[in-house]
């Protein structure tokens, strides 16, 4: 195969269409499972480069699937294109300088992490192409990346059933090959039930839910000192029970994401996941 055409010049030839569609979605960042727009970016640019394409796999309705070649392996390229919640940011600043305060934003790249991984899926379906090789390129677009687990559906599904390869990456600082180490990780939602009353006139009558969540909190923390050291206990309040000071909180919820190296250890609360 001395005459085979270099990858590279196939990257170069559809870089700018690329480079523009990365640019429309930093400028329309969209929560997992909510990425509409940018799926219908990437699904009429599938359908441009003439994969055949498939929507709403799984059951997510921003999940894309465009396959093009016969034959062969199946080289499955992953991408992702969901944003992060209060990291709104205008391009090309490297101040905090949000678009729309308190909006979602790319606060990781995806919006290149998708449109680069669609490159890469086109150039080697050319290269195929154009040196007659027998294979299958499959571009599978997974929603929900950042909270959601979107290609766990598609694991389910299917998806990677025939696959002989899979390759993805993420925007970094550096170029290199990253040794595959990941933590699992467990989320959990806990929501209490108070008793609401006046703080004032009657706050004997009440109980509240929102110092549950902060007892819960403290409690927790109060146990990282006994957790291994690959393990983490991540947490948000999703709900504090309203903005009035003065009335004892009805209801309060907290969100929980641990991690650690097994999924059994994850499940277990992080305890003994680094020796599972």
């Amino acid at each position: 195969m001395q005459n085979a055409l270099p990858a590279r010049s196939l990257v170069e030839a559809r870089k700018d269409a690329f480079e523009a569609l990365s640019d429309r979605v930093w400028d329309m960042p969209e929560l997992g499972f909510q990425e509409h727009r940018s799926a219908a970016e990437h699904a009429a640019m599938l359908t441009r480069l003439g994969f055949r394409m498939q929507t709403g796999i799984a059951g997510m309705p921003t999940a894309v699937v465009g396959e093009a070649g016969a034959g062969g392996p199946v080289i499955a390229i992953l991408g992702e294109f969901d944003a992060l919640p209060g990291l709104s940011q205008e391009a090309g600043v490297a101040e905090h300088r949000p678009v729309e305060a308190n909006g979602d934003g790319h606060g990781c790249g995806h919006n290149l992490l998708r449109a680069a991984a669609m490159l890469a899926a086109a150039a080697v379906a050319d290269w195929l192409a154009a040196n007659g090789v027998a294979g299958r390129v499959r571009y599978l677009g997974c929603p929900a990346e950042e909270n959601g687990g979107g290609k766990l559906f598609l694991v389910r599904e299917g998806a990677f059933d025939d696959v002989d390869v899979a390759v993805s990456w993420h925007p970094a600082p550096f170029c290199g090959v990253n040794k595959a180490v990941s933590l699992a990780n467990v989320q959990v939602d806990f929501d209490f039930t108070g008793r609401p009353s006046h703080a004032a006139a009657a706050p004997h009558l009440g109980r509240s839910a929102f110092d549950a969540v902060e007892l819960m909190n403290v409690g927790v923390n109060y146990m990282r000192e006994h957790m291994p050291a690959d393990a983490r206990i991540h947490y948000a309040v999703l709900d504090a029970g309203g903005v009035a000071p003065n009335v004892v909180q009805g209801h309060a919820k907290v969100r929980y994401v641990v991690r650690a190296r097994t999924a059994r250890g994850a499940q277990a609360g992080g305890a003994g996941g680094a020796h599972r």
